[in-house]
């Protein structure tokens, strides 16, 4: 009755959806009364049986069991007769091996082991082949100027040079042998006044410069600042004085120390005659000497630097002088 009145529905509603073109859908009808409860169906358990499954994964291991209750102790037996020693029976079969135990935790670090004994040195390699040449570097810093050189030899004699100009007045030589007295000549005419003598002359004053202070030691020391050389007595080029007329000179020189020590020294045809030490302390500091010579034609006079580059700390800039001097007393003619 519940599948009839199910048919029925279902044509009701195909041939309201076919006559759709024609006319138009009506109100719904009211719903009728539940069908009565169908049969029963067949019990499945009469059924082919399925296919085997596959076998689950195996179980864990189950705990040990508890110990059993201790039984009660038997009476004792009674004493047997000793028989003799029965035949020694064959050994069993080996039993099947047992499970695997737990793994057991991790035991404690051992102790280090001694140092072994060190090996035998090894036989030398090849030489290995010459890499490539490297890129060129980079040019470095200059280095500091290094110390005068020795003295060369002497060269060989050079070709007479051109004819230079003439030279001072040379001193008056030792009066010769007196002659034999003369006839008593006649008296000659009143002659005109004479000049005056012309007296000797020389002196020089240099200083240096920002460019030519802390001068290399064991040189003469060229003064590049010409404060009065009116003869030209004194030679920029070699830094020392010449003596073009023999007598009495006082030379004296003033120096300013900075940066380092000072050490000059006067020298007179290369002796030293005149030393002077003034350690540095911080800060500018002066020191000066003061000599009189008595010089020769031909004698050369120059101040140096002695003690090495750390005893060089002549100074000099727009505030600072450091001079040398030179200028004659009298003549020895």
């Amino acid at each position: 009755m519940r599948i009839w009145c199910l048919l029925l529905a279902l044509g009701v509603c195909t041939g309201v959806v076919n006559s759709q073109d024609m006319c138009r859908q009506g109100h719904s009808g009211i719903p009728g009364n539940p069908g009565h409860n169908g049969l029963p169906g067949r019990d499945g358990r009469d059924g082919a049986k399925g296919d085997k499954g596959d076998a689950g994964e195996p179980g864990h291991p189950g705990g040990p069991g508890k110990d059993g209750m201790s039984g009660e102790k038997g009476e004792q037996g009674a004493d047997g007769k000793v028989e003799a020693k029965g035949i020694k029976g064959d050994p069993g079969s080996r039993g099947p091996p047992g499970k695997h135990g737990p793994k057991g935790s991790v035991g404690p670090i051992g102790e280090k082991g001694l140092q072994g004994e060190t090996g035998l040195e090894g036989q030398k390699g090849d030489k290995g082949d010459v890499g490539p040449m490297g890129p060129q570097g980079p040019t470095g810093t200059t280095g500091p100027l290094g110390p005068t050189g020795l003295t060369g030899p002497i060269g060989p004699i050079g070709k007479p040079g051109p004819k230079g100009e003439v030279g001072p007045m040379g001193s008056q030589g030792e009066p010769g042998v007196r002659g034999i007295r003369g006839w008593k000549g006649d008296r000659g005419e009143k002659g005109k006044i004479g000049e005056s003598p012309v007296l000797p002359k020389s002196a020089f004053t240099v200083g240096l410069t920002v460019l030519s202070k802390f001068p290399p030691s064991d040189a003469p020391i060229k003064f590049d600042k010409i404060l009065y050389n009116e003869f030209n007595h004194y030679n920029v080029a070699t830094g020392k004085f010449m003596c073009h007329i023999a007598g009495v000179y006082y030379f004296t020189y003033h120096v300013t120390v900075f940066s380092r020590n000072v050490q000059v020294t006067l020298v007179k045809n290369g002796v030293k005659i005149l030393h002077t030490k003034d350690g540095y302390m911080s800060s500018e500091d002066q020191a000066s000497g003061g000599i009189v010579l008595q010089l020769k034609l031909g004698d050369e006079v120059w101040m140096q630097v002695t003690g090495g580059e750390r005893f060089n700390g002549l100074f000099a800039d727009e505030d600072d002088d450091t001079t040398f001097t030179g200028f004659l007393l009298f003549s020895s003619s």
